[in-house]
């Protein structure tokens, strides 16, 4: 019987997210110590005044380019807008996070401890409540994953056996920070 079936009969199929976290266990062999899923990303709410101002920022971009003629520029604005615009009617898809004894699973990606150099948490409920992975080589984005209701003490107690923690973050990344500020 697999893994994400009970021991009753009818029990249900995995999501895809789920399936591919099982596919990845039986590839690594490793045994799951914690697992939890999270939304994609979340839509922060806007009011009217905010979509008046993005406009209107935006308006003023776009003619400080066709002004500067800058059609470059011009045509970065309105993918900007168009990638907003469409983030913001998509619904979030639900990812799947695992940790194993021999790296993190995110969505369908593995990654290894070995290419990670260290974590930190960031728990000031309700408004912060992420895990924070940062890896090895300097080019890749830290990876942010928010905990729901997952107890943080558990998951640092399961991530010291395998990394170093960094204690010397005490707040959530500016990045972040000004995403939430800003409603991006």
């Amino acid at each position: 019987m697999c893994l994400w079936h009970s021991e009753r009969r009818g029990s249900r199929n995995p999501s895809p997210s789920e399936a591919k976290i099982y596919k990845i266990f039986f590839m690594t062999q490793q045994p799951m110590l914690i697992s939890w899923s999270f939304p994609e990303f979340v839509v922060p709410e806007r009011s009217r005044n905010w979509y008046i101002v993005a406009i209107l920022i935006g308006v003023l971009f776009l003619l400080y380019a066709v002004l500067t003629a800058n059609f470059l520029f011009g045509l970065i604005i309105i993918i900007s807008a168009l990638i907003m615009f469409l983030q913001a009617h998509k619904e979030a898809a639900q990812v799947e996070f695992a940790i194993l004894e021999n790296g993190v699973v995110v969505g369908d990606k593995f990654f290894d401890f070995k290419s990670l150099k260290n974590f930190y948490l960031i728990y000031e409920p309700p408004r912060i409540k992420n895990l924070y992975l940062e890896f090895d080589s300097w080019w890749r984005p830290r990876l942010t994953i928010p905990l729901e209701d997952i107890n943080p003490v558990k998951v640092r107690q399961i991530l010291l056996k395998f990394l170093s923690e960094d204690l010397t973050k005490q707040t959530e990344p500016l990045s972040e920070a000004l995403n939430k500020k800003l409603k991006i």
